[in-house]
């Protein structure tokens, strides 16, 4: 979650059930989070949605032509009421099952707010916080080979932050650090607002940081903590981020879209919908175009660009497994209450949200367990929700931030037209 700017997600904001990953005031009560949102998506329609879908491929094959008619309608109806508020001008949707029916990929709207073409069905996105669980699995790769303990403290192997050195690993990837976000820093904001483009430096953006008080060692969302995760998987791996997630996992899983900004093809910019901002903790551009692949400013926290297939295959191999050894897969998914701050075992419906490392979870009363995550940019939002028992993935997409987000009310919409245009004969709970 890259915490979207503080809008999505403010404590006493939206309903506990749409909260984010991240909450934090700012001015005017709504200080960008800006990197990574985890809204609660599934209870804004979820909850009334009905059972996971699932159905046999015969009910498919003769379905799916349905299901994508309504769900392109689905994101033309979401983009009339809310795209001259929120200014933006491109949605993405993608739904992928986990059997042999053919992925759902529909679009609505133009690459630019007011103009240009169609939106590509290979376009591609600021992902956000979505980045941060790349960002654990290359620690807890590093992990179960040895190299690190997700118990070390910052002061092994960050020296140069002493206010920190007794927060351990697994405390920054938990968000239990009590680190404070540099998103959340007015003069972060103000340098970012004067020029989107600048060229930052992991140590320039938790420099905005420093000397802030350390907050107690409870759940609280922080962009910081994962500039400093990727700091240590350098150190550990004696080699850059970058190459180190090319290696690891943009490679192996043939993630052809995924890139950081500085790594991606020429053509990349020329498939993005153009990111706007409406957040008014950027004065000068409140509904104005910010650069494509300006995101030195996320990196780790939230940095990556990728399309929503490579999302889907990504999401596929991090729930799946197929990325970490038993005993990291089970670190990557022990959850802390994001309610009391407490370890947790599972999410339920009293205390029905959970963040693991660079992942949530949600308990809804009617679909069962859900993994999910908004990542938001200054410039993008974009959600994904794995349902475990049936392993269907969603991710929709929009081009443009906002304080009082809705995205989850239309991934909300999406499930009811997925179950509504299913048989029903397969109650998928967990």
């Amino acid at each position: 979650m890259i915490v979207v700017p503080g809008s999505v997600q403010s404590e006493g904001g939206m309903a506990a059930m749409r909260c984010s990953i991240r909450r934090s005031g700012g001015r005017g009560g709504k200080r960008l989070a800006v990197l990574a949102t985890v809204a609660a998506v599934a209870v804004s329609g979820l909850t009334t949605a009905g059972c996971e879908a699932g159905v046999s491929h015969a009910v498919a094959e003769r379905t799916a032509p349905t299901v994508a008619e309504s769900l392109r309608s689905d994101l033309r109806k979401y983009l009339d009421a809310h795209g001259r508020k929120d200014h933006f001008s491109a949605l993405s949707l993608r739904v992928t099952y986990a059997d042999q029916r053919p992925d759902i990929s529909v679009s609505a709207g133009t690459t630019r707010y007011g103009g240009g073409g169609q939106v590509p069905g290979d376009a591609m996105w600021q992902i956000g916080s979505n980045t941060k669980a790349f960002t654990s699995v290359l620690l807890l790769q590093l992990e179960a080979e040895g190299k690190l303990s997700l118990h070390d403290k910052l002061g092994e192997w960050l020296p140069r932050y002493p206010a920190w050195r007794d927060v351990t690993i697994g405390q920054l990837l938990s968000m239990t650090s009590g680190i404070p976000s540099y998103t959340e820093q007015s003069a972060f904001l103000e340098d970012f607002d004067a020029d989107p483009s600048t060229r930052f430096t992991a140590e320039r953006l938790v420099s905005y940081a420093e000397g802030r008080p350390l907050g107690p060692a409870k759940y609280a969302y922080s962009n910081t903590n994962y500039l400093l995760a990727q700091m240590i998987v350098e150190r550990a791996s004696h080699d850059s981020y970058s190459d180190r997630l090319t290696e690891r996992i943009i490679e192996p899983l043939g993630l052809h879209d995924t890139c950081l900004p500085a790594e991606c093809r020429p053509d990349t910019a020329s498939r993005m919908p153009t990111p706007y901002s409406v957040q008014s903790i950027l004065p000068t551009h409140v509904n104005k175009a910010l650069p494509p692949l300006g995101l030195s400013w996320a990196q780790g926290a939230g940095g990556l660009v990728s399309s929503l297939k490579d999302v889907t295959t990504w999401d596929k191999a991090l729930y799946g497994g197929r990325l970490l050894p038993a005993a990291q897969q089970r670190e990557l998914e022990s959850l802390t209450s994001m309610k009391t701050s407490k370890p947790i075992t599972t999410v339920t419906a009293g205390d029905p949200l959970g963040f693991g490392l660079g992942v949530a979870k949600h308990a809804d009363p009617v679909t069962g367990t859900v993994w999910f995550y908004e990542g938001a940019t200054l410039g993008n939002r974009v959600l994904h929700l794995y349902f475990p028992k049936s392993r269907m993935v969603i991710v929709v997409a929009v081009n443009s931030s906002v304080e009082e987000d809705t995205l989850p009310d239309l991934a909300g919409t999406v499930y009811k037209t997925l179950s509504a245009n299913d048989a029903h004969d397969a109650h998928d709970r967990s």
